[in-house]
């Protein structure tokens, strides 16, 4: 299999292309890099056709957290056009009621003007501790929050209250798939991504020691490493 000439990279929620920023600068040597907006549209599959026709005519693809449900909605509408996939700190279930109703409680502050982006208290539930303090890490999930602001938010809420359980389609899946996790990761935990990668034909499931839910950022060279492995 020769090695795809570009690669295509979706942020999660609340994430913009800083998420990405160290794969972006140092994997531009194997490969050319473009980062998705999944900030325009209010559903999986609107994200996912919208991304369809920016990109290439095929690409490798790479998802954190929503990016991930956004990479199986791709392999779901055009599986012809993934080269190889990755899934980041990602599942592939649909929310649970519980779920669902967190996510309405939050649509309802962010339409009443209560909307906070990532605030510190937040913060603990998406990094790894020892990366609380850290600039690097910390202010900037906070800028991008920022950034992506309070409709943005709204919309990419209701996607992923909105999106399949994707488990049974995992299946036809057929290209080369990497599953990658922090393994400290408590939003998307270990047996999620070891249910991902029993249903896949083709997977390889790398765990990053002393990382959350935010790869890329709390990890960079390892998540980089990895990725340029992965793309060759």
């Amino acid at each position: 299999m020769s090695r795809p000439k570009h690669l295509v990279l979706l942020p999660g929620l609340l994430c913009d292309a800083a998420l990405w920023r160290h794969q972006t600068e140092h994997l531009t040597d194997i490969v050319e890099v473009q980062v998705a907006d999944l900030t325009q549209d209010n559903s999986i599959p609107a994200m996912a056709e919208r991304l369809l026709a920016s990109a290439p005519p095929t690409f490798a693809l790479a998802g954190l957290s929503l990016g991930g449900y956004v990479a199986q909605e791709v392999m779901r509408q055009a599986p012809e056009r993934v080269e190889r996939l990755a899934l980041v700190d990602t599942n592939a279930r649909a929310d649970t009621e519980e779920q669902r109703r967190a996510r309405g409680t939050l649509i309802k502050l962010a339409e009443v003007g209560k909307f906070k982006g990532v605030t510190p208290r937040l913060l603990p539930n998406l990094v790894h501790p020892s990366r609380l303090e850290d600039p690097a890490v910390a202010d900037v999930v906070m800028q991008m929050a920022e950034r992506v602001g309070q409709e943005a938010f709204k919309r990419q809420q209701e996607a992923i209250m909105g999106r399949p359980d994707g488990r049974p389609d995992l299946e036809s899946i057929r290209v080369p798939v990497l599953i990658l996790a922090g393994r400290q990761d408590a939003i998307c935990p270990i047996p999620m991504q070891q249910e991902m990668a029993e249903r896949l034909a083709n997977a390889k499931l790398i765990l990053v020691e002393d990382c959350g839910h935010l790869a890329s950022l709390e990890r960079p060279d390892a998540t980089t490493a990895v990725f340029r492995y992965w793309l060759s």
